[in-house]
């Protein structure tokens, strides 16, 4: 692709490496190097000048050095004369602080994006936000997209007849709902509370889950707290089998191995907007490398991208 010059940070080269190869264009060798004093310096190791620059960049832990990473790249862009650049987070970390749901606290989500934005961004590619509000956090154009074709790809190599998507909040019901009519199944959701970062209640299960083969769909999985107390009630209910799927399979503190442990759970799904957890049995990684290349491309060349990827 003519004119088009694409950086990867340290947070998930790999991923960055796989779009490259679907755009057909070569993945720029990034300079990142740390003082005594610990600051990090950033150098793009090749030439940004009147290009169209794409940095791509997932939030994931360390977050805050990885953050750095990208406003750094996005400053040395901008020192270096690119004619637009294009922030690519396939997981955008901070998108969980999105309210202030708390006494002075601050709103995360949107901070972040006016850093990037102050450090020279002009325009942001996404992947599946926590909460469609975060989109209207940046100053700058947004690309919003999801993994549901992806997911609904997968299972639909299963017989659907009995099957039943559930979401384990509200919050993720009209998310859910799009995936059911993928795949032309029905659709049932949590009553959920959180109280803390690992400690929810899950009430309720709103619709007909009994005996049926159910399909847990959420944005993210990081210690499935979430995700374990909904299989209590599921259990309660009486379903035939579960099925796991997330976007971010963030999967901390042993999260992947609790989650497998459990005999009702036959498999695991997620995409690689993260670098995966090792492969175990229950496991299954689904690349999102050719939509978010597809993106680009047509962010490159102009044409529509909610074309492809809206979730209405």
């Amino acid at each position: 692709m003519r004119d088009i010059t694409v950086f990867s940070g340290s947070a998930h080269p790999e991923l960055a490496e796989e779009i490259c190869a679907h755009l057909g264009t070569r993945l720029h060798p990034v300079r990142i190097e740390r003082f005594a004093n610990d600051v990090l310096e950033v150098q793009l190791q090749a030439n940004c000048r009147e290009r169209d620059v794409f940095l791509i960049q997932p939030l994931v832990p360390p977050v805050q050095e990885h953050l750095v990473e990208l406003l750094l790249m996005l400053d040395a862009a901008r020192g270096a004369s690119a004619a637009r650049t294009t922030v690519v987070i396939p997981h955008y970390a901070y998108a969980r602080s999105d309210k202030k749901d708390a006494p002075r606290i601050s709103i995360g989500a949107r901070l972040v994006a006016d850093l990037m934005v102050a450090a020279g961004a002009s325009r942001v590619l996404a992947m599946t936000l926590h909460s469609p509000q975060v989109h209207g956090f940046f100053s700058v154009p947004v690309d919003h997209l999801h993994a549901l074709r992806e997911l609904a790809e997968h299972f639909r190599q299963y017989d659907l007849s009995n099957a039943v998507v559930v979401s384990p909040d509200l919050g993720n019901a009209k998310e859910a709902a799009h995936f059911a009519r993928l795949l032309g199944t029905g659709v049932a959701m949590g009553a959920k509370q959180r109280f803390s970062d690992d400690r929810v209640v899950i009430s309720s299960v709103i619709g007909d889950v009994a005996g049926k083969d159910v399909i847990i769909l959420d944005d993210e999985i990081a210690k499935g707290s979430t995700v374990i107390e909904l299989l209590d009630r599921l259990r309660e209910l009486g379903v035939r089998s579960v099925r796991v799927a997330c976007t971010h399979g963030l999967f901390s503190g042993g999260a992947i191995e609790r989650l497998s442990a459990l005999p009702e759970v036959a498999e695991i799904v997620c995409t690689n907007t993260v670098p995966p957890p090792k492969a175990g049995d229950k496991l299954t990684v689904l690349s999102i490398a050719p939509a978010l290349a597809e993106a680009m491309r047509r962010i490159h060349d102009g044409e529509s991208v909610s074309a492809l990827f809206s979730t209405s």
